[in-house]
């Protein structure tokens, strides 16, 4: 079981980050444990690349990308019911699929979209590069956020397939049972903002936020 270090005085709060590269340079205060230690760095794009950017300045190491995506609903971008890995696998959230009742096919034309749009983000972001053997390094993953939590769970999925050794969650902001889902997976989850309550959106905990486009994303790559 891994353990959760959060910021207990922003507990429960919205709006205590003023934007993502300002959360990335707290988060990054409470990681510099791995400074000089051979951890690996990879960011979730779009939103988690500018937090990443942040922790890979802080603690002097190259930043990396692991490409997963959300599983998006037929009717609404907004909401998925599971996300693919790397390699096109793909984890479901099970419950959220019995409750909506979709035939095998319409579930199979969601991840074949989801798939397209990866592979798109996989030659644009990455350049197709082969992703590292990380041969037994700890492993720091960042996103801005958690919500339902299963584009990290792709990801961590699939660098412990890559040979990660110890897996660090590095986010922001995230639901309280999405956080405590995930220590079973991880090493440690350094979440500063931990949210519980019936309604939850990453959006909530920063003044300032909006969708980045892969432009920006790139823009930010060039400058580390």
């Amino acid at each position: 079981m891994g353990k959760l270090l959060e910021d207990t005085t922003l507990r429960d709060r919205v709006h205590v980050f003023k934007d993502r590269a300002a959360a990335g340079r707290l988060l990054a205060a409470r990681l510099l444990g791995y400074q000089g230690r051979g951890a690996r760095l990879f960011a979730i794009p779009a939103g988690g690349v500018p937090v990443a950017a942040e922790i890979a300045r802080a603690l002097e190491v190259p930043l990396d990308l692991v490409i997963v995506r959300k599983i998006q609903l037929p009717w609404t971008t907004e909401a998925g019911f599971g996300a693919l890995d790397p390699r096109g696998e793909a984890i479901f959230h099970q419950e959220f699929l019995r409750r909506l009742q979709m035939t095998p096919a319409e579930i199979d034309l969601q991840v074949q979209k989801t798939l397209a749009t990866l592979k798109q983000r996989e030659k644009l972001l990455r350049q197709d590069r082969p992703y590292p053997d990380l041969a037994g390094a700890a492993t720091i993953i960042v996103d801005d956020g958690l919500a339902s939590g299963y584009t990290m769970r792709a990801a961590i999925q699939f660098l412990k397939g890559k040979g990660a050794g110890a897996i660090i969650v590095a986010v922001p902001t995230a639901a309280a049972h999405t956080a405590e889902s995930l220590l079973p997976l991880v090493d440690e989850l350094f979440c500063l903002n931990v949210r519980g309550g019936w309604s939850f959106a990453v959006a909530d905990a920063y003044e300032e936020w909006y969708d980045l486009d892969e432009g920006e994303v790139l823009g930010i790559l060039q400058q580390l």
